[in-house]
């Protein structure tokens, strides 16, 4: 069974936030954050740091 990585991430984060609930103010600035660090001179860091 293949499931995408996206459908995957959204099960996973909806489920955190219904368990954790956090709040959304800092869900939005995580997922505000991941985007921007992932398109900035960092990514090759982060990429390294991950892997």
């Amino acid at each position: 069974m293949d499931v995408p990585l996206w459908f995957f991430v959204t099960c996973v984060g909806l489920v955190g936030i219904k368990l954790i609930r956090p709040p959304w103010w800092l869900v939005a600035l995580l997922l505000l954050g991941g985007y921007l660090l992932a398109d900035s001179l960092l990514a090759p860091v982060i990429n390294t740091a991950v892997k």
